[in-house]
């Protein structure tokens, strides 16, 4: 049975309350004993199914006596009061144990119990229990509603008064959507106090004009916040928008959030003083904390039931009627609407804040993350997700605390609202885990480009992108196909806009002969319609919208994206164009889209006598860029979500078992020897080439001989501890043919390499295949990134990869195989063999099981891994481990 460490962590409960889960032990036996003492006779018999208080020394002396093997109690605490207790004590033969819960009578309905078997299950997970047992008495509705509502499989049997229950503790996705839900709740009910705050407190409102803290108070104050406004300093009673106390004791009453604008030092006793008085949000504008600082601010909050928004932000603003908060030292107040947004950096937040309001898109709510010591993007994807006004969510973040939690968020809110970012950081350089071909490739932008395609985040480079795809996605249906009509009234601006089109990724489709028909009849002589159209200088306004509506209604393309300069034709009949296209009685079924070179803003939202709104930008290119991100919004939802497959021939616990054993012998870690290697990826039913080992020359002569093929050729390649790229070290021999051959290149790789070399492999010569690439990469921060594509010995030269992040459902294989610019070859590209895709998927799939069954698999580099029309194997394999334990990322809990 393995030992579990279980560190201390913070979790927030059904009501927002924070409490810390840590493992108990010896020193907390007066603190269980007291548990159970001060619970009601009622509760100790459905607890110990007897009212003796004799139960209670007896349950406190278990958990003092921790320690022993197969035994594990964590508690939950709230301000250093024990408040829940569950334990588990394993039964022979050692996979399933015995479960007990007790929860504080003042305690109950507050989710303590469920949180806390959430966390003892991943617990027992990791040390290889597999069911949790429990008694309890058949009236005891509490607790059998708590197992059932887990949401895991619980079995139950009644004897009499009694009822056995059995959960089972697989993780499935059933049991992942519970979390999700319980999480959401909590997170969201946590966020009140923060984002609608009924009294708001400024601490550190200078007497300076200048000052951060005067400025948000003015904000405040000017934007007509709803709820009552305080704000403490020590020698000022009267500021200009609020009165001022001296200290927060004195405030006639306790308000939900605390705007902390004081020096750094300053900081964290603030915090605590907020903490202590009852505040249950902080937002700190302050910058500059050291660690020191920064531990006891968090700390504070985490002691005293607070959410954190920053350090080092801009502030935050709600919009919404009742609400109107800007707390901000922003110049302008953001504008009511729909968009929620969230940015690291002040000034992209200002930007966007900016832009949104210009459009006349406006903002839900606004946070500005910081330094994320606590909120975050997915706590406020959350929020959106259930606030009932926001319908758009930006993003601008540049780390990732929990990427597979926000990944699984995000997700799930993009399926009922578009979920953009600035995918910021790209021109960082590609960070290398290893030396191996599969870790070159696993670049940072790889890994956060993986995030964002299986989420459905649409991810723009530039702030000017994401607000050219946020007009578009708010105010048009999206299209379902990269299919675009451009209509122009000059040619020369058509065949621009069409260039801009194609080279953006749209296609520009030559029109059918009835369609062009129907165009050229609704316009002027002259015009042509084959795509581009060009509807000239002479087409008035009535012609136009024709043209435009029977082209947006017509299964012949996906969007119209009509371009239109200012003419003195149009000028002198009266005609506007533009009105064309805004001026309709009713929504299109498709997109349409305005280019109007003359404008000088770089995108606008023209209002439509239909209440709605036609994006316009100056230049084509965004235009086509735009029209790319909702094309591929449709296309995400439009493909199922994806299942994780069940796979057969898998041994998770023998592949354990060589990890373990490994690491015994290299604490540090390493790469595997190529029998372990091949041992590993054998447990997960990984095919590879037949393959040998050979000590000396006469071992590899006979080897040779009895692996040779029908032609009687085979490879041989040296092998030593730590090599990696073996062809640019020389270290194969291919096609080698007889004994006299075999012998003179073993001698060759020995007079190289001496005594570096502890052997070679010798394999059969591979038939004609299409080299490909294979591989797993851990990244500590993302998890494992399976990567595919062109593999062999010019694989980092022509960078023809994808990756994606584990686990990979069904459709994330499929678009991995389908996103290199290699895929055609697998295909059947110009007469050659089509690849077995379908053994294809299954080594992605086993890949991906063997990274997510094993934290400790740094990276393994399949290369090159062999593609014909009659299978898949690895024609070489490199595996790297090292010391690293399992970390569940959808557990509940505070960063």
């Amino acid at each position: 049975m393995t030992e579990v460490q279980q560190a201390p962590v913070h979790a927030l409960l059904t009501d927002g309350t924070t409490v810390r889960i840590r493992r108990a032990g010896p020193g907390d036996h007066d603190e269980v004993r007291r548990l159970y003492e001060q619970m009601s006779a009622e509760n100790l018999r459905l607890r110990f199914f007897t009212i003796s208080r004799a139960s209670a020394r007896q349950a406190a002396d278990r958990v003092a006596k921790s320690g022993r093997p197969g035994y594990l109690a964590l508690a939950a605490e709230h301000a250093g009061r024990l408040v829940g207790l569950t334990e588990y004590e394993v039964t022979p033969p050692g996979t399933t144990a015995d479960l007990s819960l007790a929860v504080a009578d003042d305690w109950h309905h507050h989710g303590v119990a469920t949180l806390l078997l959430e966390h003892l299950a991943d617990a027992a997970r990791s040390a290889g229990v597999t069911a949790f047992t429990a008694e309890a008495r058949s009236e005891n509705h509490e607790v059998l509603k708590v197992f059932r509502d887990l949401g895991l499989r619980v079995e139950r049997r009644f004897d009499g008064p009694e009822v056995h229950c059995t959960v089972e503790l697989t993780e499935d996705e059933e049991y992942l959507r519970a979390v999700d839900t319980r999480g959401s709740l909590a997170d969201v009910v946590s966020l009140r106090p923060l984002l609608r705050p009924r009294s708001v407190v400024v601490i550190g409102a200078g007497r300076k004009p200048g000052s951060i803290g005067r400025a948000i108070l003015r904000n405040i104050a000017t934007g007509a916040f709803t709820g009552r406004v305080f704000a403490v300093h020590p020698e000022v009673t009267s500021l200009s928008w609020a009165h001022a106390y001296p200290s927060l004791a004195e405030l006639p009453e306790v308000p939900d959030l605390a705007i902390v604008a004081v020096p750094a030092p300053a900081v964290p006793d603030v915090a605590e003083e907020c903490g202590a008085a009852g505040v249950r949000a902080l937002l700190v504008v302050s910058a500059g904390l050291g660690p020191q600082q920064a531990a006891a601010l968090l700390a504070a909050c985490r002691r005293h039931d607070m959410r954190l928004a920053g350090p080092n932000c801009l502030g935050l603003a709600n919009t919404e009627d009742g609400i109107r908060l800007d707390a901000t030292f922003a110049a302008h107040h953001p504008g009511p609407g729909t968009a929620g947004v969230a940015a690291q950096s002040g000034g992209v937040g200002i930007a966007l804040l900016d832009g949104l309001g210009r459009l006349g898109i406006g903002v839900s709510s606004f946070v500005s993350l910081g330094d994320k010591y606590d909120v975050s993007g997915n706590d406020l994807l959350q929020w959106w997700e259930s606030d009932g006004r926001t319908d758009l969510a930006l993003l601008h973040l540049e780390s990732f605390g929990n990427p597979r939690a926000f990944s699984r968020t995000a997700r799930r809110v993009a399926r009922t609202m578009p979920v953009l970012t600035v995918d910021a950081g790209r021109s960082e350089p590609g960070r290398r885990a290893a030396a191996s071909h599969t870790a070159a490739a696993a670049t940072r932008i790889m890994t956060r480009q993986a995030l964002f395609t299986q989420a459905g985040v649409t991810a723009t480079r530039t702030i000017g992108e994401l607000l050219d795809a946020a007009a578009l996605l708010h105010s048009q249906p999206v299209p379902t196909g990269t299919r675009v009509a451009v209509v122009s009234n000059a040619g020369g601006t058509g065949v621009l806009t069409a260039d801009a089109c194609v080279d953006a990724g749209l296609n520009v489709p030559q029109l059918g002969a009835d369609l062009i028909a129907e165009l050229l009849a609704v316009l002027p002589e002259g015009a042509t319609a084959t795509n581009p159209v060009d509807a000239t200088a002479t087409v008035d306004e009535e012609q136009l919208r024709a043209c435009v509506n029977l082209l947006a209604g017509h299964g012949a393309v996906d969007a119209v994206l009509v371009t239109l300069v200012p003419t003195a034709v149009a000028a002198a009949t009266g005609d506007d164009l533009v009105r064309a296209l805004t001026h309709d009685p009713g929504p299109l079924p498709r997109p349409v889209v305005a280019v109007l070179p003359a404008q000088a803003t770089r995108v606008e939202l023209l209002a439509a006598r239909n209440d709605g709104t036609v994006p316009a930008y100056a230049d084509a290119q965004d235009a086509a860029q735009a029209l790319v991100h909702a094309a591929a919004r449709a296309h995400w939802l439009a493909q199922p979500r994806g299942t994780v497959p069940d796979l057969t021939q898998v041994e998770t616990p023998r592949a354990s078992e060589l990890v373990a054993s490994f690491l015994d012998d290299n604490p540090e870690g390493g790469w595997l020897d190529p029998r372990t290697a091949a041992a590993l990826l054998g447990c997960y039913g990984i095919p590879q080439i037949p393959w040998a080992w050979a000590r000396d020359e006469d071992e590899a002569v006979a080897t040779a001989e009895r692996l040779a093929g029908a032609d009687g050729r085979v490879v041989m390649k040296a092998h030593w501890p730590g090599l990696v790229h073996k062809s640019e070290q020389h270290a194969v021999h291919l096609d080698l043919q007889n004994a006299a051959q075999v012998r003179a290149a073993h001698r060759d790789l020995v007079t190289r390499f001496g005594d570096r070399m502890t052997g070679v492999l010798l394999q059969p010569l591979a038939e004609r295949g299409t080299e490909l690439l294979a591989g797993v990469v851990q990244d500590e921060v993302f998890g494992p990134l399976v990567v595919f594509g062109l593999g062999g010995s010019a694989t980092e030269l022509l960078a023809d990869h994808a990756g994606r992040l584990a686990p990979l459902t069904d459709r994330d294989v499929h678009e991995l195989i389908t996103a290199p610019r290699c895929a055609p070859m697998l295909f059947g590209f110009a007469g050659s063999p089509a690849a077995d895709v379908e053994a294809l998927e299954q080594v992605l799939h086993r890949l991906s099981r063997m990274a997510c069954d094993l934290p400790q698999l740094a990276e393994a580099d399949l290369n090159p891994l062999l593609s014909g029309p009659h299978g898949v194997r690895a024609l070489d394999v490199r595996v790297r481990l090292v010391p690293r334990g399992a970390h569940d990322p959808y557990l509940r809990r505070l960063r």
